[in-house]
């Protein structure tokens, strides 16, 4: 499955949201979401526990200047890759 978040994690109830997470599933963060994979977040530990495969959107990631901040757990990918993950995963949730 694959889940998005689109909005700012402080907007976004993360204790339940990372408690639908499986391991096995896919997270992206695009928009104001990307907030959730910067460095030392308080966010940053509940996300990484819960999914193994987590995405950021390069170009929102870089249109927020924060690309130097980003977590290692995070793989940061181009919108033609998030059109590949809609490809693999047939169900998604949007947070």
């Amino acid at each position: 499955m694959l889940h998005t978040l689109m909005k700012s994690p402080f907007e976004t109830n993360i204790s339940f949201f990372s408690g639908m997470l499986k391991k096995t599933d896919d997270f992206l963060a695009l928009q104001d979401g990307v907030l959730i994979a910067l460095i030392d977040n308080i966010f940053l530990k509940k996300i990484t526990f819960s999914s193994e495969n987590l995405y950021v959107i390069k170009e929102d990631v870089y249109a927020r200047g924060i690309h130097k901040n980003i977590s290692s757990s995070f793989i940061l990918i181009s919108y033609i890759d998030f059109v590949n993950l809609t490809l693999k995963n047939k169900k998604q949730i949007i947070w």
